[in-house]
């Protein structure tokens, strides 16, 4: 009988919890939102013919190879959304997109990869300024070119940057979100620079470099270039023929601009800063002006016939292999906003 009244018991409370549910049966009023599905693709050049050299037609077969400097997809993306009142909300989302929340009515929608490790935003409450710069990067050893600007900070390379902006999407209640594809463009892209050696280079321990006259920042939402120019530091690798580098960079200042193969006030200077084998320092400046009027995106830099004199490379006491510890390291500085 106990069995009998517990079964009952059970049945009645179902039916007194079916009793107030009688108004959720159909969801979908309750479900509509204002929200989309992001689908998102990614152009992966490291740089772009600006009128130069088309380097992806006229690759050399001793460089390495085109398609290995292309950037990797991302890790995540981030879509920031705009209304008219000044209110903004961030949503983290995969790589390759997913569901995020808008505002009521009209939204700007900016898009960039969250997963930067030297790179820093600035003005991100504001879509149609925000701006990407990277971290203020000093070397005791440094000194600048006279081929470069006076006074130019010294900077990271940025690592890799994509990005695309929407203005004016209008957002509506939907049950289910509305598919917004978005290919976002690069706005990092890479230089290989390659110092050349006539002799000498079996003297070389370790190498680094720095580029002048590259854009210190880029706007988010036209990838428009800063008119300030800073310089990158970066270190370089031992090859056979001499040095390389693989060098991220905004790009050029002031691009594009249909004014930049002409502007007089652009100054690329190249140096480069080795470290024999004997422990001895050597700097070597090279003006490459002329070789960034036709690359402001990404592209190929070379000095060629640097010569290391058996003098230089055989002082001192014999040669011997030097650490990195009797090498002035870099010094990562804080970037005040």
């Amino acid at each position: 009988m106990k069995r009998y009244l517990l079964l009952l018991t059970v049945m009645l409370i179902g039916v007194t919890s079916c009793e107030h549910k009688d108004l959720c049966y159909d969801h979908r009023d309750h479900a509509h939102r204002y929200h989309i599905n992001v689908i998102a693709d990614y152009r992966l050049d490291w740089e772009e013919c600006c009128g130069g050299i088309d380097w992806e037609e006229s690759w050399p077969e001793d460089y390495i190879d085109y398609d290995g400097l292309r950037p990797k997809y991302p890790s995540g993306l981030r879509v920031v959304a705009y209304n008219e009142k000044g209110d903004y909300n961030i949503h983290n989302i995969k790589p390759q997109g997913g569901v995020v929340s808008l505002y009521e009515g009209m939204n700007d929608l900016l898009f960039y990869n969250n997963d930067t490790e030297y790179i820093i935003f600035s003005r991100t409450g504001q879509g149609a300024t925000t701006r990407a710069t990277t971290r203020t990067r000093t070397r005791a050893t440094y000194t600048p070119s006279a081929f470069a600007k006076e006074g130019e900070p010294t900077l990271s390379p940025p690592d890799m940057l994509f990005a695309n902006y929407y203005e004016n999407y209008y957002a509506e209640k939907v049950v289910e979100p509305t598919d917004v594809e978005v290919e976002l463009q690069p706005l990092v892209f890479t230089y290989k620079i390659r110092y050349e050696f006539k002799s000498g280079l079996e003297y070389v321990a370790m190498a680094r470099g720095a580029l002048s006259g590259m854009a210190s920042s880029v706007l988010l939402n036209t990838g428009e270039t800063s008119d300030d120019s800073a310089t990158l530091l970066f270190d370089c690798e031992v090859t056979d023929y001499g040095v390389r580098a693989i060098v991220n960079s905004f790009g050029a200042p002031g691009y594009p601009n249909p004014n930049y193969p002409t502007r007089a006030d652009n100054q690329h200077a190249l140096n480069l800063e080795i470290l024999l084998r004997n422990g001895k320092t050597i700097d070597f400046d090279y003006d490459v002006t002329n070789q960034l009027k036709s690359q402001p995106h990404g592209g190929v830099i070379v000095v060629k016939d640097i010569v290391i004199s058996d003098d230089d490379g055989k002082q001192g006491s014999g040669a011997f292999d030097v650490e990195v510890d009797e090498w002035g390291p870099y010094e990562e500085v804080p970037l005040p906003l």
